[in-house]
Order: C-alpha cells, then sequence, then structure tokens
C-alpha cells in the first residue's frame, strides 16, 4: 500500500502542477483581439493643381518668379532691390530648366526721342542679363532686344502708365 499512497502523492502533486500550469497558460493565452495589421503608407502621386502652369513654360517662369518682368526708375537701369529678388529667383529657375533660352526685352516710357529710348531700352536690357550672368547663368542663354517706347504694356501719358513701360522683360525663346 505504500505503493498506492506514494503513487496518490505523485498523482496529486502532478495534478496541482497541471492545475497551475493551465491556469497560468489561460491567462497567458487568454483570447485577445490580434493587433490591427500595419499599414504601409505608399506615396500617393501628386495630384496636380489645375491652377499651375505647366513647368518650363513662361507662364511657369513668371509663376516661381513672381514675375517675368522687372522695373525701372525714370531714366535709369539701376536695379532696384525688388527687381533684384524678382531676377535672383528668374535664375533659379533659369538653372533648373538649363536647356531653355531667353531673351531679355529693354523697354521705356514714351518721353524721350525714339532712338534715345531705344538705346536707354537696351541698356536695361544688358543690366538684366549682365545680373542673370552674375547670378550663375549662361551668357549663351541670353539674348537681348530693345524696343524703346515701341511696345508700351499701359497706354497712358500720366505717372502710372509711364512706371510699367519702364520695363525689362524676360521672355522664353
Amino acid at each position: 500500500m505504500l505503493r498506492l499512497s506514494t503513487f496518490l502523492k505523485l498523482f496529486a502533486i502532478l495534478g496541482f502542477i497541471a492545475l497551475a500550469a493551465c491556469s497560468g497558460k489561460e491567462s497567458e493565452t487568454a483570447i485577445t483581439p490580434p493587433p490591427p495589421p500595419q499599414q504601409t503608407q505608399q506615396e500617393q502621386p501628386a495630384v496636380e493643381d489645375e491652377n499651375l502652369p505647366e513647368p518650363g513654360t513662361a507662364a511657369d517662369l513668371a509663376y516661381q518668379a513672381g514675375s517675368d518682368r522687372v522695373f525701372f526708375a525714370f531714366d535709369s537701369i539701376d536695379l532696384s532691390p525688388e527687381a533684384r529678388a524678382t531676377l535672383r529667383k528668374q535664375a533659379d529657375w533659369l538653372q533648373k530648366y538649363s536647356n531653355i533660352t531667353v531673351t531679355v526685352e529693354g523697354h521705356a516710357d514714351e518721353r524721350g526721342t525714339r532712338e534715345y529710348n531705344l538705346a536707354l531700352g537696351d541698356r536695361r536690357a544688358t543690366s538684366v542679363k549682365n545680373y542673370l550672368v552674375a547670378l550663375g547663368v549662361s551668357p549663351s542663354r541670353i539674348s537681348t532686344i530693345s524696343y524703346g517706347k515701341e511696345r508700351p504694356a499701359v497706354l497712358g501719358s500720366n505717372e502710372e502708365a509711364w512706371a510699367q513701360n519702364r520695363r525689362a522683360v524676360t521672355s522664353i525663346d
């Protein structure tokens, strides 16, 4: 009987161990919802804004640089701080599109003779070209032309019209 009592003790001990093991596993393996699947973020293709100009166009140059033109004071070829800021943006754009060539058009207001205004427009266009070249644009990509007072942007014989006509315009060839 000794064996039976030893067997029963052993059986009881194993039962307690099994019961303890099951109760421990039950808490560990309790039904828990699986973690949510990890969502990988896929890059969405950039949605083109219908209002943005096509890259590399004259409209894009004007949009990216803020303007395709700079303005001058009366009888001057000096670039204002605003003109320099616009030209820096134009130079950045031209660096981005290195295969594009441009023409800088020089203009003047209606005051002065035709010959004087053609010469003034030429000096304005050259002033813009020199600044763009100083900013790293190849001089072979920039040509100049003067229209003097022959192509006013605004008609009128007042300071507002004259100020808009004293300009240099960067146009894509």
